[in-house]
């Protein structure tokens, strides 16, 4: 197979950003960063179902999230469910295939000079680190592979129960509706699998539900500003595939 037609191009294109943000959300994810000091306000003091001092502490992969997004819905736009369920399944391999070859890489003897560093000033055990930050427990990493299949597929799911009663209108609510469905699942399930599940922590329900809730605000969010950029790239790519091109693409795609 070739890729010379402009709609296998862009298939191609749409999916390798779609694995590769995947990936990268479930690496870049072991590092949590404070909403409110990053935009230099202050912290919410937030009480939520018994639970105290919450506030918007979010993994680092939800810098790679909106990007998902988009592409899940561009691609279900253009080239139907089937695709994006094929990219959802095959992704969620490849994030397994990840995480065993960094454990293998973990379990390699490290080379002396390369265990002791200064770094910014600061002496540290190389090894430890390249341990602490890629190897995720085994009840998080289930847990997030868990929470993004079911997502993808719930997303694919709304998003085309919306299409057949809006038609070809409403770009908007049907992608942003459907993500914010399926941002619901996800924020709850990869909580639930790794820390209420998971025998090391003793999360109560409570505290589950108040985590994901506040989690699940800021994607709320997220998802609504994200909306006119999901209009920008559609544009983009009507012009780059051609009116009668897209159109008949966006047809297709929505016969399932």
């Amino acid at each position: 197979m070739t890729f010379k037609t402009k709609e296998s191009r862009l298939l191609l294109i749409l999916g390798s950003f779609f694995v590769a943000n995947a990936i990268l959300s479930e690496f870049i994810g072991v590092k949590l960063f404070s909403v409110e000091e990053t935009l230099g306000i202050k912290k919410f003091d937030i009480n939520l179902l018994g639970v105290p001092n919450l506030s918007f502490v979010m993994s680092a992969g939800v810098l790679t999230w909106p990007i998902i997004f988009i592409m899940t819905d561009i691609i279900n736009e253009y080239f139907g469910v089937k695709q994006v369920r094929f990219l959802s399944v095959l992704t969620s391999i490849l994030i397994a295939f990840a995480f065993l070859v960094v454990w293998g890489s973990m379990h390699l003897s490290a080379a002396d000079f390369w265990v002791h560093q200064n770094i910014n000033g600061e002496d540290l055990n190389m090894n430890n680190a390249f341990a602490g930050i890629f190897g995720q427990g085994m009840w998080i990493i289930v847990g997030s592979i868990t929470a993004f299949i079911i997502g993808q597929l719930a997303d694919v799911l709304i998003f085309h129960r919306i299409k057949k009663i809006t038609g070809e209108r409403a770009l908007w609510l049907r992608a942003t509706g459907s993500t914010l469905v399926s941002q619901l699942i996800d924020s709850f399930v990869v909580i639930f699998i790794a820390f209420y599940l998971n025998p090391q922590y003793h999360y109560i329900w409570k505290m589950v539900a108040a985590i994901g809730l506040v989690n699940y605000t800021y994607k709320f969010i997220v998802a609504i500003l994200m909306t006119p950029i999901l209009y920008v790239v559609h544009a983009i790519i009507d012009g780059y595939l051609g009116k009668d091109l897209a159109h008949k693409l966006i047809k297709m795609a929505g016969r399932g």
